[in-house]
């Protein structure tokens, strides 16, 4: 095994393990913990930065870079997807790379904004996104929350329908919405 982490001298770390010596003192111990924390935690911002690299100078060779780690493609474009969306000089080492998942999405300000009060207020990621989720739902202006429903049903219902939302000269996927919002007691849509 070698030592290729930044440990103490005493210490073997290795893909199979970490060897440590006999009689090591609680405090070395400890510090050990706190460096494998700092490895651990900044792994998947190394690995993401270190594919953004990759992405951009050898776009020939991202798949090869891939498979050189035991991860999914799909972790490894999520690492990639967020380091090139949070620059390193927003990012809060107080905070996962979870957290800033949430935020790549956003301008820059709100990037700031959220990542600064998740920090303050020690939020986990999901609280987060939560109210990220709940600001866009009240901010007026903002696009909501759409989802797409699949419903089959006859050609002979269909051309009713149809029909039906001629009369009322409206175009079918709203006049099925409101057909259901009536029926489910909100006449107004909402």
């Amino acid at each position: 095994m070698s030592n290729r982490l930044g440990l103490e001298p005493s210490i073997r770390a290795g893909r199979l393990g970490l060897s440590l010596p006999a009689g090591l003192p609680f405090d070395a111990w400890e510090k050990i913990g706190d460096q494998l924390g700092v490895i651990g935690d900044s792994s998947s911002w190394w690995l993401g930065d270190w594919l953004v690299y990759g992405e951009e100078s050898f776009p020939d060779r991202y798949r090869l870079a891939v498979s050189q780690t035991n991860l999914s493609y799909k972790t490894l474009r999520n690492y990639a997807w967020v380091a090139r969306n949070v620059p390193m000089s927003r990012r809060r080492d107080t905070l996962s790379l979870q957290h800033h998942a949430q935020v790549a999405a956003l301008s820059e300000d709100e990037q700031e904004r959220w990542l600064a009060r998740a920090e303050e207020e020690r939020w986990p990621q999901s609280r987060l996104r939560r109210e990220i989720q709940a600001s866009r739902a009240r901010t007026p202006g903002s696009a909501p929350i759409t989802v797409s429903l699949t419903v089959h049903v006859s050609f002979e219902r269909e051309q009713r329908w149809k029909a039906a939302a001629e009369v009322a000269s409206v175009p079918l996927p709203e006049w099925i919405a409101q057909a259901l919002d009536h029926a489910a007691g909100h006449g107004d849509g909402e």
